[in-house]
């Protein structure tokens, strides 16, 4: 692929729809330094010099996808609670076009990331594990109802909060087979989950979930193969996209035809928001009227803009054109057994 057809390619997503349905978090991040062991235990003492709050979860994929000019509609659920005014009033600052269902017996889901000198010392959850309840779950399907027709591409942004489960797969893929022309549907998985996503159009797994999903150890090229192809068998998807971190993605379109993308990766800080970058780079890619592989291939780029900076990033069309630029020609190669 050239640079010419990659900076093209950048330039289509504007003004493309993709929605987003999953578990939506809040991402909190106190940063400081480190002078000193706590005389109350052997732990470090964290003197914070700043705080901030981020989408996480679906947000962040949404966020990745507006951040690329595209027009993400982002469905979750948050609390009645402090928290979830925060996240709401992010999604405002963003420019998120959301519905957003709210349930006062469950606190939004937030996730404290205590770092030092860029390294993350500890975090610390809050969260309630669980489907929707029947009114909820009612609620999300009488406005899927009203907003499926107008998206060619759907995000199942699963992180094993219980948004995505046994219930809403049940009545989500019989809805979307029921469509005239079905969307194509995209699942970032939670292992747990692994057998709910029967017959999906693209699941990214990394190399642990991949492994996790075939049961068995994935440590080179063979074993990818194998595991990518055990999926396939278990889930009869259509495609797979397994990201194996510094040493690319491996793209199955089928079970015969395998690609390798090399990493675009110049520097690695922080995998924090990697997957969701792939994820929405990816199907923004689909939207815009992309093959597989050269959304793929983007969203490969994308990836080594974000992983290069601290906490949940996102890349920028001029992000992505800089490192387009300066990075050689990608030299996607086929993989054989």
């Amino acid at each position: 692929m050239s640079h010419e057809m990659m900076l093209a390619a950048v330039e289509s997503l504007k003004g493309h729809k993709v929605m987003i349905i999953g578990d939506l978090m809040l991402d909190h991040y106190l940063m400081g330094e480190v002078e000193r062991i706590s005389p109350e235990a052997p732990v470090p003492v964290v003197r914070v010099e700043k705080e901030s709050f981020l989408l996480g979860g679906a947000g962040n994929v949404a966020r990745n996808i507006a951040d690329l000019g595209g027009l993400p509609l982002l469905i979750g659920t948050v609390g009645r609670d402090q928290n979830g005014g925060v996240l709401e009033d992010l999604c405002t600052r963003a420019g998120l076009t959301t519905r957003l269902i709210h349930d006062g017996d469950r606190p939004t889901t937030v996730k404290t990331r205590i770092i030092a000198h860029n390294q993350q010392v500890v975090r610390v959850d809050q969260e309630r594990v669980a489907p929707l309840s029947p009114d909820g779950m009612d609620r999300l399907f009488e406005l899927l109802e009203s907003t499926l027709d107008d998206y060619a591409v759907i995000i199942l942004s699963d992180y094993g909060k219980g948004f995505i489960c046994r219930e809403f797969m049940d009545r989500f893929l019989p809805m979307i087979k029921g469509m005239p022309t079905p969307p194509k549907v995209l699942v970032d998985p939670k292992t747990v989950n692994y057998d709910l996503y029967q017959g999906v159009d693209l699941l990214t797994p990394n190399t642990k979930e991949a492994g996790e999903g075939a049961s068995m150890v994935v440590t080179g090229r063979e074993s990818v193969i194998e595991a990518g192809r055990a999926i396939f068998k278990r889930l009869n998807c259509r495609n797979l996209l397994i990201t194996l971190g510094p040493d690319g993605m491996a793209l199955f379109e089928g079970t015969d035809t395998i690609r390798h993308i090399p990493t675009f990766a110049r520097k690695v800080f922080d995998v924090t928001g990697a997957g969701d970058t792939v994820i929405a780079t990816t199907a923004l890619g689909l939207a815009s009227g992309m093959d597989l592989l050269t959304a793929c291939t983007l969203a490969n780029y994308a990836a080594g803009v974000v992983v290069a900076q601290v906490g949940a990033a996102t890349a920028s069309p001029a992000d992505l054109k800089e490192t387009i630029e300066e990075l050689p020609e990608p030299k996607v190669t086929y993989w054989k057994e």
